[in-house]
């Protein structure tokens, strides 16, 4: 197999691995960062704020036997290590972004993606990816846009809008929820130069959108679905961990809900001219010798 055909091989495995995901703005940043990741190869990656462990285990179905991931939160270790039970060269850890457990140039390649957003000193979080990193390293972020579509939430972006404040917590929290700051992309790529990289490309996302999107997606659903109230079936259409189970059958709602959203993020791009109102920025930075 040739480079393009295994560019092309990683491309349709990805797809197969989201095809169940009803989160358009998680679904284009995975994506993406494969896209920018390419073949794993024998790279080391890290997963800094690996929450769950979904990226751990996309990478490892990629190939990818040199991973680790880190994060803060209990519930959320233990449940990244009952995601990549019995897969091969992942190392789990709780570890603070200011204080990684590495040794300098540790690794080839970090994910940061939704981390930079929930920490008080970003420029310190950058600056400890940048020690980890080896010479040549890359570290792909992503964070939430400030000027995001009014319909992905409503409730904030009157808020903001008329008010100057916004909700930060519980199901009406919207794209705000547990954030610290939102950036634009003139400060999310000056924070990144300031912390010692050169910057490789910076893309922004998801603008058509259905109204209440993410009060939707993670204000009631999410919480909802892990409860157990409605039911196993119903939970494993939209377990973005289960991707490699079969697929849910097309009378299951939940995999009619994901077809919708999917229907109207066909015509979204995966990078928006400067002054379209974007769910996501993504940026691609590299530690330069």
């Amino acid at each position: 197999m040739n480079a393009a055909e295994r560019s092309a091989a990683a491309a349709s495995a990805v797809e197969r691995m989201l095809r169940q995901e009803a989160d358009p703005a998680f679904r284009r940043r995975a994506r993406l960062l494969f896209e920018w990741l390419g073949e794993p190869g024998e790279r080391r990656i890290l997963d800094c704020g690996c929450g769950r462990g979904f990226y751990l285990k996309m990478l490892h179905h990629l190939g990818a036997r040199r991973l680790a991931g880190v994060d803060l939160e209990p519930a959320l270790l233990a449940k990244a290590k009952r995601n990549t039970a019995g897969l091969a060269g992942i190392a789990i850890a709780s570890a603070s972004v200011y204080a990684l457990p590495f040794a300098d140039a540790s690794f080839d390649v970090v994910f940061l993606s939704e981390v930079l957003e929930h920490v008080e000193r970003d420029g310190d979080a950058l600056a400890e990816i940048h020690r980890v990193l080896a010479p040549g390293g890359e570290a792909l972020l992503t964070v939430p846009h400030a000027d995001y579509p009014f319909l992905w939430d409503p409730i904030n972006k009157t808020l903001e809008t008329m008010f100057g404040t916004h909700i930060g917590r519980g199901p009406l929290a919207g794209l705000w929820a547990n954030h610290v700051r939102l950036y634009r992309p003139a400060e999310l790529r000056q924070r990144v130069e300031a912390g010692g990289f050169q910057v490789v490309e910076q893309r922004s996302f998801v603008h058509r959108c259905l109204p209440f999107t993410h009060n939707v997606l993670y204000g009631i659903g999410k919480p909802l679905l892990e409860s157990g109230l409605l039911g196993r079936n119903l939970a494993d259409a939209v377990d973005r961990a289960s991707f490699d189970h079969d697929t849910p059958r097309r009378w299951n709602p939940m995999s009619a809900a994901v077809r919708l959203l999917q229907w109207v993020d066909r015509k979204n791009r995966d990078s928006e001219p400067e002054g379209v109102t974007t769910v996501n920025l993504a940026l691609r930075a590299r530690k330069v010798d």
